[in-house]
């Protein structure tokens, strides 16, 4: 046996004795492990040494190069996770730095979306505010080299890599534009790069602000205070926490915090080796109230439904959208030797009426769990709670919305165009030779000249495909997002968005019941109080 897979046996030996030896200290703290579990770990660890040597001698190729981390990192560890449940998951040295790097929300580097198309690395955009957005890249620029090294056959990770380093040094790019006679040149200095969790933040009516959070990350609350500090006589909010997969709880606390009254329960996490905990809203809103709409959908996940739970479950907010993901399984992340990490489910999560926020993930493949989210179709199915107005909710699943809206389907001809990347492409093509102004507006000029592209690109259309409902409007919206984008940033193209989508747009209609909900919701807290003040003292 090599070296190398010997050292790799080693540390997995090391690492399933450290699940080992932390299994055993969770079970002390509930009841003694018996001498007979020990030994099974004991032989089940010498069990999988007997087939791993076998392997490394007998497989038909030697394991060499990335083979044996390969064996351990994408097999052997995922696969012992998986039998116990979707979320407990292994990070490798790269999947673990980007991990903290995304609880971090910032970086150093120069700020910029990058991905492969066609075998060549390509800016998706720049972050505003970024030395690639002061120095002007634009979306649809090709990477050519970076410091003179070509980016020919490397991967948007490998380019990525290149751009970070520490702040204030420099890096020197070589990009290809169309409508550019040559090659340009940069020289970025790279800087810090924060990445926040809210991208858009804004009055989207009179007196109705609009926030959208993307994930839950270290300073997801101070961005949310900020956010609403910015709004004046704020007389309603719609919280956008669609497609938000989660992140870290105690950001979601937050942001709850500033919404809910001082004292009132946010979530409860119960596990098996440590006691319940409850988490509470430690400040509030301190009497600041108006009404909310919280706006979820299939992929609401973890901490955002701890968020659309907390709220509807005290009345706070009127949740609009589809019901979430439910993912009420809590990861502890632990971290390992060669900088790996392992995030291990220890609790779950409970909103404030005591619904358990985790569907059903028995008999269900890992694939049909995450992509074909099977939604209950009978509430008797699930459990039943009651809000503190005495409104009936549903538990065991996500979190069920209080008016459904679903998210438009697209037909075969917009599916086609979003293959295709079209309006990313048009608007290189566009904006080669010349520019536009914000009053921009996508004319029938525009429009011809966009059906002149699709014809170029041998894209079929008929005009039966532009004038099909809804869709001149989305096209509209999506030519001007992406050419906007272009010229003047990603928040720019991202309001044109929020402005146009039709859920946004149904979200806002609710605000009159969310108002009424908010009303009943003080009565009833008001109600609340005034019953333990009455009651007499012991």
């Amino acid at each position: 046996m090599s070296s190398r897979v010997r050292r790799t046996l080693f540390s997995l030996i090391v690492f399933f004795s450290a699940c080992g030896v932390a299994g055993m200290f969770i079970s002390q703290k509930v009841g003694a492990q018996s001498s007979s579990d020990e030994s099974t770990v004991r032989d089940c660890l010498k069990s999988f040494a007997n087939v791993y040597q076998i392997v490394a001698e007998n497989y038909a190729e030697p394991l060499s190069g990335d083979k044996p981390d390969q064996a351990i990192y994408d097999g052997a560890i995922p696969g012992m996770l998986r039998v116990l449940d979707p979320h407990s998951n292994f990070y490798d040295p790269k999947a673990y730095a980007k991990m903290r790097e995304d609880q971090h929300g910032k970086y150093y580097g120069v700020g910029m979306v990058i991905q492969p198309q066609n075998n060549k690395i390509v800016v998706v955009y720049p972050y505003e505010g970024t030395p690639s957005f002061r120095a002007g890249l634009r979306p649809g620029d090709v990477i050519v080299s970076v410091e003179g090294k070509s980016t020919e056959n490397m991967s948007s990770e490998d380019v990525a890599n290149m751009l970070k380093g520490p702040k204030g040094t420099h890096v020197h790019l070589t990009v290809s534009r169309e409508g550019a006679a040559a090659p340009l040149t940069f020289d970025l200095v790279r800087d810090e790069i924060p990445h926040p969790s809210i991208d858009l933040k804004y009055e989207i009516r009179p007196g109705i602000g609009y926030i959208h959070i993307t994930q839950f990350q270290e300073t997801t609350g101070r961005e949310f205070s900020d956010a609403l500090d910015q709004f004046q006589n704020l007389k309603g909010l719609v919280l956008d926490l669609r497609g938000n997969p989660g992140g870290l709880l105690t950001e979601a606390v937050a942001v709850c915090d500033k919404l809910l009254s001082r004292g009132q329960i946010i979530v409860s996490q119960r596990g098996r080796a440590y006691p319940e905990q409850i988490y509470r809203a430690t400040h509030g809103n301190g009497g600041r109230d108006f009404p909310v709409v919280v706006l979820v959908n299939h992929g609401t996940a973890s901490a955002a439904e701890i968020v659309s739970g907390a709220l509807q479950d005290h009345d706070r907010a009127l949740v609009v959208g589809e019901i979430t993901f439910g993912k009420g399984l809590v990861q502890t992340v632990y971290q390992l030797s060669d900088n790996t990490g392992l995030a291990l489910t220890t609790y779950h999560y409970y909103t404030p009426s005591g619904r358990l926020i985790q569907r059903n993930y028995n008999g269900v493949s890992l694939y049909d769990y995450y992509y074909n989210h099977d939604q209950p179709q009978d509430a008797k199915d699930r459990e039943v709670k009651l809000t503190d107005s005495g409104r009936t909710v549903y538990g065991g699943g996500g979190i069920s919305p209080d008016y459904k809206v679903d998210t438009p389907k697209s037909n075969h001809f917009q599916d086609v165009l979003a293959a295709h990347n079209v309006f990313f492409n048009f608007t290189k093509h566009y904006l080669a030779n010349r520019t536009v102004t914000k009053d921009f507006q996508v004319d029938d000029a525009v429009l011809n000249d966009f059906k002149q592209f699709l014809t170029a690109q041998s894209i079929a259309y008929t005009d039966q495909d532009f004038n099909a409902p809804g869709v001149m409007d989305w096209l509209k919206t999506s030519i001007k997002a992406d050419i906007m984008t272009s010229q003047f940033g990603q928040l720019q193209g991202l309001r044109i968005r929020a402005e146009w989508d039709p859920m946004i747009g149904q979200a806002l209609t609710y605000m009159p019941q969310a108002a009424a909900l908010e009303q009943n919701a003080q009565k009833a807290l008001a109600d609340k109080q005034t019953a333990k003040n009455a009651a007499p003292a012991r």
